[in-house]
């Protein structure tokens, strides 16, 4: 389901959500004091509790302004204000709203370093993941001890210059599916199979599962420079829209030099 030409174009706000579409949002987390205060008053007292045990100061505006993103988000799609959003968590921590009657809106969420992702649909199980591609020096170790033999194959047959690469196309997809599941770990990561490497279309195998591989759809996204991510999503989807979000209110230009286009 690789769609190449995706346009991460700039937009503050969503539109609506038709049919089986799915949205997904890519956001800079390292953001101005300005807009950061902004998206701090979204905040609950819970989320601004947690945000405050973290030990680094960066992980803490990181994790201020996805949560931030994530209510503005919500609230333009659901005609609510951010702040009154209520979430759930799954027995794996997945979040959920706490009504989930309201437009059978469903979400994903996953940040890496400085970008985070948010995938939004209406009544469509689903799972996103994004990681910064960076040096990992037992990559091939950890390939061979989770990932299914026939992917740890395909990695290791890759010249050694495109596996850092593969390795995180790989593990994103991977991680993908498991959260679409909101089943943690607890389904082992060599019980499926995803197809990843550059000259590959992508694809979810559930090995012995044929209902499972029929029901799921891998899409490989390229939010931005230097990070590998995947949408896994339940059943056919229509179309697959993208954006990079600004915060209007706080009134920041978008930076140009990363969050432009992406390809998938």
């Amino acid at each position: 389901m690789n769609m190449p030409g995706l346009l991460w174009a700039h937009a503050s706000s969503p539109a609506d959500l038709i049919g089986r579409e799915v949205h997904v949002w890519c956001a800079r987390l390292d953001r101005s004091p300005r807009s950061l205060a902004v998206l701090e008053r979204l905040l609950s007292a819970d989320e601004r509790q947690r945000a405050s045990r973290f030990h680094f100061e960066r992980d803490r505006r990181r994790y201020a302004c996805a949560r931030g993103v994530l209510r503005s988000l919500l609230g333009e799609y659901l005609g609510m204000k951010p702040e009154t959003v209520a979430f759930k968590y799954g027995a794996h921590g997945k979040p959920a709203l706490d009504a989930r009657a309201v437009d059978a809106m469903m979400f994903n969420v996953s940040h890496s370093e400085e970008l985070a992702l948010f995938a939004f649909a209406r009544g469509i199980d689903l799972g996103v993941d994004v990681e910064a591609v960076r040096p990992v020096s037992d990559a091939e170790q950890i390939a061979t001890s989770f990932f299914s033999p026939r992917e740890v194959g395909r990695l290791l047959a890759l010249p050694v210059a495109l596996r850092q690469e593969a390795f995180f196309a790989c593990w994103t997809m991977k991680e993908a599916y498991l959260k679409a599941l909101g089943s943690g770990l607890a389904k082992p990561l060599d019980a499926f199979d995803v197809t990843f490497a550059p000259d590959e279309v992508a694809r979810l195998v559930v090995l012995g599962d044929e209902d499972e591989t029929r029901r799921w759809r891998l899409q490989a996204l390229a939010p931005a420079t230097g990070y590998k991510a995947a949408l896994v999503t339940d059943g056919p989807t229509t179309t697959v829209r993208c954006w990079a979000w600004t915060d209007a209110r706080a009134f920041e230009e978008p930076r140009q030099s990363v969050l432009t286009r992406g390809t998938a």
